[in-house]
């Protein structure tokens, strides 16, 4: 039976980072949870691996204008939901790899920030949707902060150039890797609370974001609750770490 909600994990864990590819990745895969971790406390960050320079059907829009508008909306999302902080790797939008470069990049915000979990886009593209492929940057963004958390984040031997930089390294606690269907093994049961304000910060992605998403998102949250007998939720591949 999967873990249901917050409340019922560790009272210990009290902060989070979030990695993933492009500005409103979180937003549309975990942003509920996230403004139920910052309600109850939690620290919470993000980190955005690509710089968003390339998702536009404007012919007269340039890359470093569409990575300032999508940095300018991922910082007020984050304001909304009560981040932390929201870091820029700034990696090329579209063409992301799970390199050795962005996997440091990603240790180094670990070893920064010291969170006890951390979520992430799937590192595996998800074939069960008849109308969306998936995008080869959230795979890369996932399989790059899987192998940031092991070993390269825990091991002062991965990196001596960041122990002379004064990040010691850090062991993250849990992984929840956002997924839907049977192997999600962690539900996070939202209030209407969580939920309202997750479209708010959703849709504070204007340059992204459909008219409708209100409804889009109630559906989808909907869809992902009602197997276990919740209105709304969110749900993850939860990975408890020694």
């Amino acid at each position: 039976m999967p873990d249901i909600s917050v409340a019922d994990s560790d009272p210990s864990l009290s902060s989070a980072m979030i990695v993933v590819a492009h500005a409103d990745d979180a937003e549309y895969g975990c942003s509920g949870t996230v403004a139920q971790l910052t309600r109850k406390g939690w620290d919470v960050v993000y980190v955005l691996c690509t710089d968003g320079s390339k998702g536009s059907d404007d012919r007269d829009i340039s890359e470093a204008e569409l990575s300032a508008i999508r940095r300018r909306e991922q910082i007020a999302a984050g304001k909304i939901l009560g981040l932390k902080a929201v870091e820029f790797l700034g990696y090329p939008d579209s063409f992301l790899m799970p390199s050795l470069e962005l996997r440091k990049d990603i240790s180094r915000m670990i070893r920064k920030h010291r969170p006890d979990v951390l979520i992430t886009n799937s590192p595996t593209r998800e074939l069960s949707h008849d109308s969306y492929i998936g995008h080869p940057d959230h795979q890369a963004a996932g399989e790059a902060a899987l192998s940031a958390v092991y070993p390269t984040s825990r091991d002062h031997l991965a990196y001596p150039d960041m122990l002379e930089e004064g990040l010691e390294p850090h062991k993250v606690r849990e992984v929840w890797v956002m997924r839907g269907g049977d192997d999600a093994n962690h539900i996070i049961d939202l209030t209407d609370e969580d939920l309202e304000k997750s479209i708010s910060a959703l849709k504070a992605h204007a340059s992204q974001v459909p008219a409708d998403v209100d409804d889009r998102v109630k559906e989808w949250k909907a869809r992902n609750g009602e197997p276990h007998g919740l209105k709304y939720a969110e749900s993850f591949r939860l990975f408890k770490l020694g």
